[in-house]
């Protein structure tokens, strides 16, 4: 089994993400190769909270150039995690 925080790397913090924690949803970039129910069990063990649902969504890395020089970012996962109803907060982001 993997560990949990290298299926869950980092949070997403934006004005979306934030205006989507009032109903529970919470974004985090993840590891391309993990599925939902991988991703599921990572934000409930590491959080201590209870998971409804999980949407994923590939992202392309965008096009870069310097000068004549053209490169590509890495690509990404991203998950948007919604929580149950009677499911506590995630204390990581109360303070932002």
């Amino acid at each position: 089994m993997r560990n949990p925080h290298d299926i869950i790397i980092k949070p997403i913090i934006t004005e979306e993400s934030m205006d989507d924690m009032a109903y529970k949803k919470y974004t985090f970039q993840v590891d391309k190769k993990a599925n939902k129910s991988e991703i599921k069990k990572a934000v409930e063990s590491i959080f201590d909270v209870k998971v409804e649902k999980v949407n994923t969504m590939n992202i392309l890395g965008k096009e870069k150039r310097m000068g004549v020089h053209v490169g590509r970012r890495p690509s990404w996962k991203k998950a948007i995690v919604t929580l149950t109803e009677d499911s506590n907060e995630i204390e990581f982001f109360e303070g932002m």
